[in-house]
């Protein structure tokens, strides 16, 4: 029971770590500047077509890029949906600089 209790205080800081970023625009990096001003056009097709430059999100008008597990499921969050366009996530992680520390990744329907 006390390593129970240990590993679940062990556990608490890095959750109050976890941020989440709701409704966002996901955009890759080749893109991060064209779409700015309207990331809501970018299309899916130009996500993946572009996804080896690695995502992000912006966020007031700052792009932050996800890390390697992030970009990895981005990826696979583009490849299952069906949107075409106005690609919006739902992402939580820890940021570090400027960069996203992805724990999750999901397309908002």
């Amino acid at each position: 029971m006390k390593k129970i209790i240990l590993a679940a205080l062990c556990a608490l800081p890095l959750a109050a770590l976890a941020t989440t970023w709701g409704n966002a625009s996901l955009v890759d990096r080749n893109c991060e500047k064209k779409v700015a001003g309207d990331p809501d056009s970018h299309t899916t097709a130009c996500l993946l077509k572009c996804a080896k430059s690695g995502f992000g999100i912006l966020d007031n008008g700052q792009w932050l890029k996800f890390d390697k597990a992030g970009n990895e499921k981005a990826l696979a969050a583009l490849k299952a949906t069906t949107h075409k366009d106005h690609v919006r996530v739902n992402v939580t992680g820890e940021k570090k600089g400027s960069v996203i520390h992805v724990s999750t990744v999901s397309i908002v329907d």
